[in-house]
């Protein structure tokens, strides 16, 4: 007989874990149903142990620039195991944490691979063991994965995808780094930071795409600056791998292909959802290109079936899973009685994003292109790291702040930042966003000095002709 509970949630990453827990304390009777680490790919293999990764080759850089500080330090040096263990070790104290919160709410644990087998049923597979799970509402959060080259898939020894990225045994000498999305540009900073030397690949003709031209541009000069070379409206068409390294053959922008050596190679040209394989077709779920669809409340064409996370499509982010991890089981909970919630829908807009490279790159809303090929009039602000106090006392007066608001309403339409610290300011203008913030609202908000978030308050200055440090 199958065990019967009110929700069952299919993968623990951000998004999975974050939904058991929120229906549990709604009073729902939850299970959750994992394949291998609770906490999924972000907390055991992806935004947690790179973070540490990256805090060390940021320590690194500290260390081989002391004397800038008035500092000594003789012959910097690093244990690449060390560095490894100590990135480990990050991600093992948090799924452990995930494991006592589970417990705490009353989550019911169920290891194994499961499969959708008919509406409201999940068969779990675990070795020689099947468990049969009831519920009325089912959550599918399995994730994603690194998506392979076609031509080179990925071998952990010289072609290596994130995951073998984070747990190195042998330090790259030269290293090819194909994609400049987040996860590419993070991978080359750690390992430039480290004394490798960087060559970065894409195809598109800026780095980080997603993000504001004038970011793309100084990140560019930014990374050159720090000795890694960027190549763009390029890509790679023949990879090579041998014991010694890699030979990648590279078509630039002008289309002439060049072979080139290298000792090892990162792929990050985007994921794959993990969609495959869950029992999808069998209640005729609907997706597109590999991705499940989903309305504006998790929910798919199936009664009782909701997604969230990276199998609905981008962005694909960790604290857009949970977010949507909340809104589902909400509404979940509205739809079995509970007349004490009132789930509201996400706001795709209001969703920041996050590049924790040196230097950081955050953003949240509209681009400048992208607002202008929506219709708005704008107003445009953007402050300059060099004029901030705080941020020359550190050492890092390089970067800037940029807004863009609508010149009709003053609504805040998007603010992109790039500088040291920047992933941890960014939230003010999401909270403003979402507040439905004016320029006025800003302009009129103390800011405290000396602190880099003055350059927030600059910044919205700037675009209505009233900066005052710059």
């Amino acid at each position: 007989m199958a065990d019967t509970y009110d929700l069952i949630v299919l993968g623990s990453g951000p998004g999975g874990y974050v939904a058991a827990i929120r229906a549990s304390q709604l009073g729902l009777k939850v299970a959750i149903v994992e394949r291998e680490r609770l906490g999924g790919i972000c907390l055991n293999w992806g935004c947690i142990p790179t973070k540490a990764l990256l805090r060390t080759s940021e320590i690194f850089h500290y260390m081989t620039h002391a004397s800038a500080y008035g500092l000594s330090v003789e012959k910097p040096a690093f244990d690449l195991a060390k560095v490894v263990d100590r990135s480990r070790k990050v991600a093992g104290q948090l799924n452990a944490g995930v494991k006592g919160l589970m417990k705490k709410n009353k989550v019911t644990v169920v290891e194994g691979t499961g499969k959708l087998t008919a509406k409201g049923k999940l068969t779990v597979k675990n070795g020689d063991k099947t468990t049969d799970l009831e519920g009325k509402h089912i959550i599918l959060a399995t994730g994603a994965r690194a998506r392979d080259l076609p031509f080179a898939k990925a071998d952990g020894e010289r072609i290596w995808t994130y995951r073998n990225a984070m747990t190195p045994t042998e330090m790259p000498t030269d290293l090819l780094v194909i994609g400049s999305g987040a996860i590419g540009v993070e991978f080359a900073s750690f390992y430039s930071d480290m004394g490798a030397k960087v060559t970065i690949v894409e195809m598109l003709d800026r780095i980080l795409p997603v993000e504001d031209a004038d970011i793309s541009d100084f990140m560019t000069k930014a990374l050159t600056k720090q000795g890694m070379t960027i190549l763009v409206k390029s890509g790679v068409e023949k990879i090579e791998a041998s014991k010694s390294g890699v030979k990648a053959t590279i078509k630039g922008a002008d289309g002439k292909a060049e072979v080139k050596d290298f000792s090892h190679c990162i792929v990050a040209i985007g994921i794959v959802p993990n969609t495959e394989e869950i029992g999808l077709e069998a209640l005729g779920v609907k997706t597109d290109r590999g991705h499940v669809v989903a309305d504006e409340m998790c929910r798919t064409n199936v009664d009782g079936l909701w997604a969230i996370g990276d199998i609905t499509g981008a962005p694909w982010l960790a604290h857009k899973a949970s977010h949507e991890g909340i809104i589902a089981a909400e509404a979940i909970a509205a739809a079995l009685g509970n007349k004490d919630v009132h789930p509201h829908a996400m706001n795709k807009a209001n969703i920041p994003g996050c590049t924790y490279s040196r230097p950081q790159v955050a953003s949240v809303g509209l681009t400048e292109a992208k607002a202008k090929e929506a219709g708005y009039e704008l107003k445009v602000g953007k402050f300059p790291f060099i004029g901030n106090g705080k941020a020359i006392a550190l050492g890092e007066a390089e970067g800037f702040v940029k807004t863009v608001f609508d010149a009709k309403t003053g609504e805040l339409l998007g603010a992109h930042m790039v500088g040291a610290e920047v992933t941890e300011l960014i939230e003010g203008y999401t909270v403003a966003k979402q507040l439905e913030t004016t320029e006025a609202d800003l302009m009129e908000t103390v800011f405290p000095h000396p602190t880099l978030s003055e350059m927030m308050h600059e910044s919205v200055l700037s675009a209505y002709g009233r900066a005052i440090h710059f």
